[in-house]
């Protein structure tokens, strides 16, 4: 009965392996698919000592996830009683103590692995477990000083703790910098040009397809010379500096001047300038001769407020 039952438990095994789904491609994958084909042989084989020689394969899934569940919740809850302890490692006494919490009684566990119609089952092949990625991997990892236990854990990865700073240096060869500013500069040229060809009009190279390599139109002026006789805004910046300074320098001079002069010279000087009549000359005569040609009069330097 024992070899049917083996090979039953085989074959059970092999429909779990067919009904896992995709291959696993990934290191990871890999290694789970391998713990759940060991679990799998293991509960075909209960089931073999129970008296069954076959099980549908729904219930070899349901019975292999609840086995894994079990397991799992033991591990976790011995984890948690090590870390307790401030130990890395769990022993038995952590195991013992997480099956005594999980209701299981242990007295009967050396009764139950001396019994006789137990089944022995391969040991399955040795897994490598995943390795780290080498993208987290960074520098070197640190062991314990010498005033620390071993059982302590262990630090954690580089990766968490290594500095690792976020800015780059700005760039200050000569050449690099002048590539930079022409590519800059050619950017915002194009980025120029097709804003201007797509809100003013365009002119076209080929009369078929308008829309290929589209030329911004040139806008006839009705005056054309006037932008040659206009100052440029440079000229006039050039200007407004040049009046700022000698307005300062008139401003200061008249200051300490004043002081000097009295109320009574200026009166003075008024009544001495005044004609012998006694009357200001009117000034219809000299509007008279004012040139209707604005491009011929004297030129107004604009007026600039001073920056106090």
């Amino acid at each position: 009965m024992a070899d049917p039952a083996v090979a039953s438990g085989g074959s059970l095994a092999a429909s779990g392996r067919a009904s896992s789904g995709k291959a696993a491609t990934s290191p990871v994958e890999n290694y789970q698919l391998a713990r759940r084909r060991t679990l799998q042989v293991v509960v075909s084989a209960l089931l073999t000592e129970c008296g069954f020689d076959c099980a549908e394969k729904a219930a070899v899934e349901t019975l292999t996830e609840m086995m894994q569940s079990y397991i799992t919740e033991i591990g976790r809850c011995a984890k948690s009683y090590c870390e307790h302890t401030a130990r890395s490692i769990p022993t038995l006494s952590d195991t013992v103590v997480t099956l005594i919490e999980m209701g299981f009684n242990i007295d009967t566990l050396p009764v139950y692995a001396k019994r006789s119609q137990r089944m022995v089952i391969t040991a399955p092949p040795i897994t490598n477990p995943p390795l780290t990625p080498k993208a987290l991997s960074a520098g070197h990892k640190r062991t314990h000083p010498a005033h620390i236990p071993s059982h302590f854990p262990e630090f954690p990865d580089p990766h968490t703790y290594i500095k690792t700073p976020t800015f780059r240096e700005p760039v200050s060869d000569y050449q690099v910098v002048r590539e930079k500013a022409a590519t800059q500069r050619r950017d915002v040229e194009r980025a120029l040009t097709r804003f201007m060809a797509k809100t003013s009009k365009t002119q076209s190279l080929f009369k078929d397809d308008i829309s290929a390599f589209p030329l911004i139109a040139a806008q006839s002026s009705a005056i054309p010379y006037l932008s040659a006789l206009l100052p440029s805004e440079l000229e006039l910046q050039t200007l407004e500096e040049t009046d700022s300074s000698e307005q300062d320098d008139q401003t200061d001079s008249e200051n300490a001047a004043g002081t000097i002069i009295s109320d009574d010279l200026g009166v003075d000087k008024e009544n001495a300038m005044l004609p012998p009549s006694g009357t200001i000359p009117s000034t219809k005569g000299n509007e008279d001769n004012v040139i209707d040609n604005p491009y011929l009069r004297p030129v107004k330097k604009p007026k600039v407020r001073r920056k106090k």
